[in-house]
């Protein structure tokens, strides 16, 4: 019953299997999963990897994403998640929750939750959504200390670091790409430039920079929806799509509860529901059935004493 209650495929091929992805020429999907059972979907489906995003841990606990969740919160909600697919989970690791050495702890927290890579963002601690105005950013230096200690605190080298820079909105594209060339000299695996504009931006931030690169397609920011297969000719190896499916569900949620508000009843909504057959298979109801009769079908021999 190998894969049933936990995934069968190891931490460490799931890594490797997000590196050989990146260098692939084909890009890398990943949407946000805001709970595991979101993520057993993205997998079925066919994506090739999960993104756990800050913003959405944050807004699963009620609270806006400025830097006020914590390593322990962030870190368990990736490895339930992780725990749980074959795919290799990213996760938003805001600005490491701290000094350097946080940063360098975090990474060796996150690598034993079985995460495949995180990524930590050159913001002023504590951070703010990086779709939002009023960001600051640290100096490049600051910044290329802060990856240094997580790259040097990494144990697995095939866990993937990515280094994000907010600089763009900020300093304007040019500092984005001096930085994304000095956050890569400093051992970053995956640069992650946040709210670029438009297709020619990701142009010129490809055309500059040499390492894999990631692009963040979350809805109502200031980037272009861009679609996947014109960022992978443009040149970019992953794209995220963070908070897509909890805002899918907080839209369908709350249209439903308005309804059995002035209803009183959910009748109406049946056929907006996921049914209960549905969710049985997507948890695998069955195989735990089988696994569960397996265990308990055996015999005790009488001894001849």
């Amino acid at each position: 019953m190998s894969g049933l209650i936990a995934a069968a495929t190891s931490a460490s091929d799931k890594r490797i299997a997000f590196r050989r992805g990146l260098t692939s020429g084909s890009i890398q999907r990943l949407p946000g999963a805001f709970n595991p059972l979101v993520a057993k979907l993205i997998q079925e489906i066919g994506f090739e990897g999960v993104y756990v995003s800050g913003a959405v841990v944050s807004a699963d606990l009620a609270l806006p994403d400025i830097g006020l969740t914590t390593l322990t919160e962030v870190a368990e909600r990736g490895r339930q998640i992780a725990r749980v697919t074959d795919l290799p989970v990213l996760i938003d690791a805001d600005t490491g929750f701290g000094e350097p050495m946080s940063a360098a702890r975090t990474v060796t927290l996150l690598e034993d939750a079985g995460i495949a890579g995180c990524h930590l963002e050159d913001q002023v601690n504590p951070k703010r959504c990086g779709h939002l105005d009023g960001k600051a950013v640290v100096s490049t230096a600051e910044m290329v200390r802060r990856l240094r200690a997580a790259v040097s605190a990494r144990r697995d080298p095939t866990f993937v670091i990515c280094a994000r820079t907010d600089a763009a909105g900020i300093n304007g594209i040019d500092d984005a790409i001096e930085r994304a060339k000095a956050y890569a000299d400093a051992g970053a695996d995956l640069i992650f430039t946040e709210a670029l504009h438009t297709e020619a931006e990701f142009e010129k931030f490809r055309a500059a920079v040499e390492i894999p690169l990631l692009a963040n397609m979350t809805e109502f920011g200031k980037s272009e929806l861009i679609s996947s297969k014109t960022l992978e000719d443009i040149g970019f190896n992953a794209v995220i799509y963070p908070v897509t499916t909890l805002r899918l569900a907080m839209f369908a949620a709350e249209q439903g509860l308005r309804e059995i508000h002035t209803e009183g009843t959910q009748s109406g909504l049946l056929d907006r529901m996921q049914h209960r057959s549905r969710l049985y298979e997507l948890l695998e109801y069955e195989r735990y059935n089988e696994f569960d009769s397996g265990i308990f079908n055996f015999r005790i021999e009488e001894s001849g004493s």
